[in-house]
Order: C-alpha cells, then structure tokens, then sequence
C-alpha cells in the first residue's frame, strides 16, 4: 500500500497546502520558515509509529487564533492510499459482516469484487484519532455497508496495513553515555510517553526495544553479578542486530557496534573495521550519528524489515559529503520499492537531476501561509536558487539565458559538435545556428527533463535536442508526462522538442550527435584513439545503427574493453581543429547539419 497525495490543512503557516501528489521518492525543496517541517509534523500525525496528537494551543494558525476556539473536528491531515496487488482483496475477506439465516446459523457472507479505482482514505482532525474511509478515484465515499464490510473491520485492517510514518528530524543525537537508572527515572516521569523525551533518551529506549530489553528488567539486573551476566548476553545479541540493521543503509565502510554497560552505564561504541578500533558514538561525525539514528529508528518501526512504512526526512545529508549524499540518494532509490521516502532540502546535490517530477517547491504567499508548486517550478528566487545550483547555473547566467532563445542538449560534446559545424556553415554562407540560440547542455539525456522543466518554469523561450534512442525517447516520454508543453501554452510562450534524426533528416532508426558524420569517419577516429584496424564490416548489426553502439560491442568483444567516447572525442578534436572551411568536413556532414540548423531555427521562429 502506498501514500499517493495528502493535503495539510488549518496547522501552523498551512492553511490549505492543498492536494500534494507523491512519488515513490519525493524532494520537498523550499528556504527555511517556509513551512517544510510544518508540513512533515501534521502528515506524521496522521498514522505515526508513536502516538502522537496535534494540539489547538500549539498548532493551531495563528493569524486565525479566534478560530481557535472551534479547532475541534478541524480536519488537519488528509491523505489517499492505493492498494497493491491483492491488498483489496484481503480487506474484503478480513472485513466482511457476518450473515445468519432467521435461526442465527452464520452464513457464507457474499463477497463481491472490489470495485475498480478504489482508494483507501484517511483523515485526522484536532480531538479525534485518525480515520479510515473507502472512496472512489473522484474521492467520492463509498458507504463500507455498500460493499457488504463492516467499518469497524474496515478501520481495524487499515489501522494494520497502512504504512507507518516516520519522522526523522532531529540531529541532536549525542552518542553520550547513559545512565539507565536516571532514564528509566525520566521515563515514568514522562508517563512513559517516550516521544516526549530527549531525541538521545528516545533513540536509548529504541536500542533496549530493538534488543527486546525492557528497561525496568534491565536495571534490576544490574544489582547482581548473575543479572549483570545475563546482561552482557542481552548486549551483545543488540549489537550483532543493531550492525546488521545499520550495515544495510550505511554503504561507505564496514562498521561494528558495540553495546557496552558497566553498572547503570551505557555506552555505545563503534568500529571501524579497516581501523579495528573503538570509538564511542559520540566522538564520531554529526553526520554519522545522524545515519545511525535514522538507521535505528527505521528498524524500529519498521519491525527490521524496512518496509511499509512512509518516511519523512528533514534535510537529510546535510552533515555528510558530497559522495555521501549521493550514496544517500542511492539508498533511498533502494528503500522506495518497498517504501515511500519523502524528504525536505536546501542542498542542489540531493536534488536528482533525473527525476524533476519528484520534485514540490515550498513557497510563500503573501500573508506567509505556506503553498506548493509541483516540479521545478517557482516565481520565488529562494527556492529556485536550489534547482539553479543543481543545474550549475549562476544567477548571472540564468538571467542571460532567460532573454535567449535557449536549446537544450544531451551533454557539452552535443554543444561542442553543433558550435563547430555552425561556425563552418555560417562561413561558407550556408545556414547555421541562429546567434540567437543558445546551446544549454545538460548532462545527460537522462536530466535533460530537469532542464526543460526548469526553463518552461522561467517562462523561457526554450526546447530539447535528444537523440533519437531509447534514452532519448525514454526522455521525450518524461517530458510529455510532466505536461511541460501544456504548462508554457498555458503561460504564452513556448517550448518544442525535437529528435535528432527527424531533424537532421539521416535515415537511421537511431541517431546520435555522431551520426551527423559519415560512420568511416567516426570509426577511423575509434582505431586512432585505440590503436585498432577496425572495418565497418567488422562491426555487428545489433539491431541499433548507433555507430557508437556498434563500435562499442566489437571493441568489448575484440579487447574486453569499454569504449570511453572522452578518447574517441579527442581525437575527433584534432580533425576539428584542421577544418577552416566546408569542404574540410568529411563527406555528408554539411548536408546532416544544415538540415538540423535549418529545423532547429524554424521551430524557434527565426530565420534561417
């Protein structure tokens, strides 16, 4: 079961957040005081792993304080699951109402199909706990007794099988040692309502819970040396399993932990295995501790299973380094087929330039509520400064390129190739680049969405150049799913997306930058850069007439070696820099790019 959109309501800076839709991985990207972690609170709420409540005296907004005093039944968070394969199924069977013929002998019950588009629904208002309705995909109810089930059955699977929320927003976790008498003292202080202790007293109690420790028991033992023995049995199996856990998230290096406790003191200490040495926790980096608590905390409400549950990230990666916060993004690729990771940040490296439809921009309006944008999209400059960054643009450059026309390409050879073949053409009076075109070169086909959705966003004058692959297309698809088109009609300017092939009019089913070239000429620059004697007829027909693809294939198979177009470029540079004129380029090329500049300069309205 997956969260599929939620709407925050009357919490806070949020007086109506309205429908936010999530993906599998979600990057909520927007300055501080905007209203991030309001948003993530009240959602959290809503089916936490730990009980929590919202309260009218806190929470309530407070430009509306007079309201407050009807905040009862005020709904806050709102939410839409979507069943997996077989999850309706099985709230059908366990949710059934008994039927009894006039004797009171139990009949079978009958059990019509679930009805398509069914969506599960959730709401929570301030004073009431939260509750499970069943709704159409116009979010119109559908009464249980409709369908035959009981509610209270119905609330009771959903209480089971909804993903749990978890929240991870502090980074205060010490490491410190503990001393378990004074936090069981602070436990019953607290009526044991755990989540109303220190983030360290918290994460404690989830190490002792994750171990099947209980507190009291614990302590006790530590009075005798046949308890204080017993305890050590206790604190190594928490170790082995809390390493086990953490070794799952934490890719960089191996680490062991070590739950160590002399008397009524805990420590915990981790080890390095390259270094073979102890530390304790709380010497280690913030950015660590931070890892080691979400690690914890996740195998905690996930039962160690790190599924089914929602997790709510608050800047997660801001301690770590730039290849740790990739490694980050990478984990949580890995936890979303099993979970729904959502994720608030300020750093241009954990926005995945791949994916800009994962992407929801935090704004403000003007009496400071908070509202939300989907995809890299925003008229504010604080959160756009992110999505600029990420892009590698300066707020110089982005202000250059919003009065161009603006095209963007697959990467800086794309842009390198096209200047150059522009420049000859231009010099023997045949048609080149418009000068008033700039070339954007992404830095891959695979992020080129990113930069298209940002242009359309910037109100730019702008369209793609792809390759006419399976990545371009793949790219091409994305674009059309964001609507990007749609979106700058609707704003009156425009973007356009054209395939390399089409536009340059070679007749290959696929095309890329090189293939604006003869495929001999491309070739001959492979066998200078390797030092090979390859033939075209060498090459395999592999079902692409990519002549990269087909180079790269022969090579693997003639010297088990990759072929690194970055070798192949510099060779192709050096015939670049013997051509002055058009005659200079090898046999069909002029022709190839004409055709493309002529094409490119009609789609932006300019003369050729």
């Amino acid at each position: 079961m997956r969260l599929s959109e939620f709407c925050i309501t009357n919490y806070r800076n949020i007086i109506n957040s309205g429908w936010i839709k999530a993906t599998d991985v979600t990057a909520i990207v927007g300055q501080n005081e905007a209203g991030k972690s309001n948003l993530f609170e009240a959602l959290y709420c809503l089916h936490s792993y730990v009980d929590t409540r919202y309260n009218p005296d806190e929470d309530w907004p407070v430009d509306d304080w007079k309201g407050k005093k009807n905040a009862d039944g005020k709904p806050v968070a709102q939410a839409y699951f979507e069943f997996g394969p077989g999850e309706a199924e099985a709230l059908f069977e366990f949710a059934a109402e008994k039927q009894t013929d006039d004797e009171g002998n139990e009949l079978q019950a009958a059990i019509d199909e679930p009805p398509d588009g069914l969506r599960l629904f959730a709401r929570r208002s301030y004073g009431h706990r939260t509750g499970f309705y069943l709704h159409d995909q116009q979010g119109n109810v559908i009464p249980a007794v409709d369908l035959k089930l009981s509610n209270e059955k119905v609330s009771e699977w959903a209480v089971e099988h909804v993903p749990r929320f978890v929240l991870i927003q502090d980074y205060e976790f010490s490491g410190a040692q503990v001393e378990l008498n004074e936090l069981k003292s602070r436990l019953d202080a607290a009526g044991g309502r755990s989540h109303e202790l220190s983030v360290d007293d918290q994460t404690i109690l989830i190490v002792l819970d994750l171990a099947e420790i209980d507190l009291e028991d614990f302590v006790e033992k530590g009075g005798t040396a046949e308890g204080r023995t017993l305890r050590q049995f206790d604190k190594r199996a928490a170790s082995a399993y809390l390493t086990q856990q953490f070794q799952k998230l934490w890719k960089q290096k191996k680490v062991k932990f070590d739950i160590d406790v002399d008397g009524p003191t805990l420590n915990i200490f981790a080890e390095d295995e390259a270094i073979g040495f102890p530390v304790r926790l709380n010497r280690r980096s913030t950015g660590f501790r931070w890892y080691v608590s979400f690690a914890w905390k996740f195998t905690h409400a996930s039962e160690g299973d790190f599924e089914n549950c929602t997790l709510l990230l608050e800047e997660p990666g801001i301690h770590l380094h730039y290849s740790g916060q990739r490694d980050l993004l990478g984990v949580f690729e890995d936890l979303s087929s099993t979970n729904t990771v959502m994720y608030t940040t300020h750093l241009s490296s954990m926005v995945d330039q791949a994916n800009p439809e994962r992407v929801r921009i935090i704004e403000t309006d003007a009496n400071h509520h908070l509202q939300v944008t989907h995809g890299v999209v925003s008229s504010q400059s604080a959160p756009m400064a992110v999505i600029e960054s990420a892009l590698g643009l300066t707020p110089d450059l982005s202000g250059m390129l919003g009065n161009r026309k603006v095209l963007i390409v697959e990467g800086g050879t794309d842009a390198l190739i096209l200047s150059k073949l522009s420049g000859l053409l231009a010099k023997s009076d045949k048609v080149g680049l418009s000068d008033q075109i700039y070339l954007w070169p992404a830095q891959t086909s695979t992020k080129a969405p990113m930069y298209a959705a940002f242009a359309v966003g910037q109100r730019w004058d702008a369209g793609v150049l792809l390759d006419t692959d399976e990545a371009g297309h793949q790219a091409r698809a994305k674009i059309k799913d964001m609507n990007l088109k749609a979106y700058a009609d609707d704003t009156g300017h425009e973007f356009r997306v054209l395939m390399l092939g089409e536009a340059a009019g070679v007749k290959k089913t696929d095309v890329a930058i090189e293939d604006l070239f003869p495929d001999e000429w491309f070739l001959d620059c492979v066998n200078r850069a390797y030092g090979l004697a390859l033939k075209l007829e060498d090459l395999p027909e592999d079902g692409s007439t990519l002549i990269a693809k087909r180079v790269e294939i022969a090579l693997k198979q003639r010297q088990g070696r990759d072929l690194k177009k970055k070798d192949v470029l510099n060779e192709m540079l050096r015939d670049f820099d013997g051509w002055t004129k058009i005659s200079d380029l090898p046999e069909g090329t002029a022709a190839n790019a004409e055709r493309l500049f002529k094409k490119v300069n009609a789609a932006f309205g300019v003369e050729s």
